[in-house]
């Protein structure tokens, strides 16, 4: 993030980032799938970084994925047959309440009305 690290002092940068506005934290993820068209990518045992800078999250994923069919990782949307609604992950549901200032159920109910689409309900929210 800043370069080769120039031999700074770990204390020293988390003083400055914090200076900046900028809050790092460890999330204790259990596993980290992420979706495309194509084939989906599953890391296990990743660690995951938050970074919140001025309200701007964004999530730095260290590990080696394995590369699975699409849909076929986790419980997928299409884990609803049946006719019963695909599970929202607890997750979307927070990240979308707190990105917009929502309700969880309010979150809940913009993501099932974007089939899980994240952007979509964060919009139909904002």
């Amino acid at each position: 993030m800043f370069g080769g690290g120039g031999g700074l002092n770990p204390r020293k940068m988390e003083q400055m980032m914090q200076q900046m506005g900028i809050d790092v934290e460890d999330v204790d993820a259990e596993e980290v799938i992420i979706r495309t068209d194509e084939y989906d990518l599953v890391f296990n045992d990743a660690e995951v970084t938050k970074m919140d800078a001025r309200g701007q999250e964004t999530y730095q994923i260290i590990g080696s994925p394995e590369q699975v069919e699409s849909g076929s990782a986790g419980g997928s949307a299409d884990a609803g047959a049946g006719g019963s609604e695909p599970e929202i992950p607890a997750g979307d549901i927070e990240m979308v309440a707190t990105r917009t200032g929502a309700s969880e159920d309010e979150a809940r109910a913009a993501l099932e009305a974007n089939d899980g689409d994240l952007a979509a309900a964060v919009e139909e929210l904002e």
